[in-house]
């Protein structure tokens, strides 16, 4: 019997794999809806300012989504795709009706926090068998959340 997935790797690697993005999926999934929260309920004196940066935020989140959706499917199992079962897996917190923009900035840097943390856990799996794919998207994932979190951090002088 042949261990490996359809594109080379090993089955039981493949779907730990699997399982961990599924559980990045379903941070991601929390994270966009508090973006879109934060960009249609934010008030004072940055609407303007906040208002483009969360669009800007929940659109490359939302191509994000799809993409690990796809790397999840690539690897041969299904990604999540039930609220149930999002929130259920999500250690993002979930924001509700937050119209400070202070508060909505804080919310992305903890998003951040949990969702570098479990990108770089999938870094190592990912490089431990061998799995090109999801390392290029992890790193390519990291470095530009470090950067987006040196500069929400700035924008709240820490």
């Amino acid at each position: 019997m042949n261990n490996l997935s359809i594109i080379g790797l090993n089955k039981e690697k493949s779907q730990e794999l699997a399982e961990k993005l599924n559980k990045l999926l379903a941070n991601y999934s929390v994270f966009y809806m508090n973006v879109r929260g934060y960009h249609w309920n934010i008030r004072g004196d940055k609407f303007f300012e906040l208002h483009l940066k969360f669009e800007e935020l929940y659109n490359d989140l939302l191509v994000k989504i799809d993409e690990i959706a796809e790397r999840i499917l690539t690897l041969g199992h299904t990604p999540y795709h039930s609220y149930p079962t999002i929130i259920k897996n999500a250690t993002v917190k979930i924001d509700e009706n937050v119209t400070d923009g202070h508060q909505c900035v804080e919310g992305i840097l903890g998003a951040l926090k949990v969702i570098i943390s479990q990108q770089r856990e999938l870094l190592e799996l990912s490089d431990e068998v061998n799995d090109e794919g999801t390392n290029a998207l992890m790193s390519d994932y990291i470095r530009e959340q470090e950067k987006l979190s040196w500069m929400y951090s700035a924008y709240l002088n820490k």
